[in-house]
């Protein structure tokens, strides 16, 4: 896995994490928790392309 990546995911969670909590205080817990699914989602589809690389990986490691 790429350093860059781990960072990429980091930075999205501090983010969400930050926006999380100033809606939240803002008295608006729907946004918070839309804003909590949208970087889950957003963190969900690069670990997917990642999952997609290692199989492309393996596919053509074993011929298949």
């Amino acid at each position: 896995m790429e350093v860059d990546l781990i960072f990429k995911i980091a930075a999205i969670g501090i983010i969400v994490a930050v926006l999380n909590q100033l809606l939240i205080r803002s008295g608006r817990e729907e946004q918070a928790m839309m804003t909590t699914l949208a970087g889950l989602i957003v963190v969900l589809m690069m670990i997917i392309n990642e999952i997609n690389a290692l199989f492309q990986a393996v596919k053509a490691i074993f011929d298949l």
